[in-house]
């Protein structure tokens, strides 16, 4: 399987189209029809269904997606590694992370860094912390910040001196503004909106669910978001009640919303973690001896 060749892959996946991809990819469409040809024969998996004008991807053909993608973004970051080596500092730096008000202490290293290092450009990654580990064990990221509780028995890791209190995005002209903090009985038959890293129990961050309690109905959940700025959306045309950690959304900024902290009082802690026995870049070095620098006394 050449490299080339995934790249025609998700060119053709990319726009539906094998003659629109061998525009955009300089090639001749009986040279790209037959390249994807050779590819599905080498696999043994029809990867598209073909159309009279378009093409769409089989089930086999999005996972070849999928995982072609991650090859692809490995190849760049390695060739960008290399092209970075000399007496320069220069490079890239991967972080992944999902949203935390933590971020802000990360965002100020990077700030310092490029002061001193303008030629290291940082990329950051959202996500929550199954795709956020999965990216890290994969080698597509340097680092990432995890929301405990979650396993990092295999990382190598340094504490954020930071602590993310739960609550509860609302309405101002919601009654339950009106309270300093929030209970589980305050919550009982409303509409919720809900992270779904939370709910899945599988994944260690139920946190929120023991706090809820064992009397806890989910059909209570009116939806789920993965990005706190639309769950404010939907708080704010009145869909309901957006469970979520503070500082995330601007509530000053958003004179109709406004942030209650649960009680008793729910906290998570917060890492940094990379893959032990890391081989990092110069530039990624470099940030690491920034993290040690201002957080090893938190802890490792």
């Amino acid at each position: 399987m050449e490299l080339r060749v995934l790249r025609y892959f998700l060119g053709v996946a990319r726009e539906g189209s094998i003659t629109g991809a061998a525009q955009a990819l300089h090639v001749t469409q009986p040279t790209l029809s037959r390249q994807l040809k050779d590819l599905e024969d080498e696999l043994g998996q029809q990867l598209f269904i073909r159309g009279s004008h378009s093409v769409s991807l089989t089930p086999e053909g999005m996972l070849l997606r999928k995982r072609a993608g991650e090859i692809m973004e490995m190849v760049y970051k390695t060739e960008a590694e290399f092209n970075s080596m000399g007496d320069a500092v220069c490079g890239d730096v991967y972080i992944g992370g999902g949203e935390t008000d933590a971020m802000r202490q990360i965002a100020r290293i990077i700030g310092e860094l490029h002061d001193d290092y303008p030629e290291i450009r940082f990329h950051i990654y959202s996500g929550n912390a199954e795709d956020v580990t999965e990216r890290l064990d994969k080698g597509m990221l340097d680092f990432g910040i995890l929301i405990q509780p979650v396993n990092i028995a295999k990382y190598d890791y340094l504490n954020l001196p930071a602590k993310d209190v739960w609550g509860v995005v609302m309405r101002r002209d919601s009654p339950l503004a009106e309270k300093k903090s929030i209970t589980r009985e305050d919550l009982a038959g409303l509409p919720l909106i809900c992270s779904r890293q939370p709910l899945q129990q599988t994944s260690g961050y139920n946190e929120v669910l023991n706090w809820l309690g064992d009397g806890f109905d989910q059909d209570n959940i009116v939806a789920t978001y993965n990005l706190i700025y639309n769950a404010a959306l939907l708080v704010e045309e009145g869909v309901g009640y957006a469970i979520s950690l503070d500082k995330l959304v601007n509530v000053t900024g958003r004179h109709n919303l406004c942030f209650r902290p649960f009680e008793p009082r729910l906290e998570s802690g917060l890492n940094i973690v990379w893959k032990k026995y890391q081989v990092f870049s110069a530039a990624a070095e470099l940030f690491l001896e920034k993290l040690r620098e201002k957080f090893a006394e938190t802890g490792e």
